[in-house]
């Protein structure tokens, strides 16, 4: 059996971190540095989109390998 836990757990910790850095950076969470900047704005989405994908593929792999 694939272990697919390492995707999924990873996938969410950068899924929630992509978030709060996309909502920092477009000023929608005060309190930082990083509030109100347009890098954060721009690398948020981003690192967001890399654990959906994570997140993706360990919900593929496990369906691939037929684990319940």
């Amino acid at each position: 059996m694939k272990r697919i836990w390492p995707f999924v757990v990873v996938g969410v910790i950068l899924s929630a971190v992509g978030l709060v850095w996309t909502l920092q950076g477009l000023g929608v969470l005060g309190g930082s540095a990083m509030s109100g900047s347009a890098l954060w704005a721009i690398i948020g989405p981003i690192v967001l989109v890399a654990g959906l994908v994570l997140i993706g593929i360990g919900i593929a792999r496990r369906r691939r390998s037929g684990a319940s």
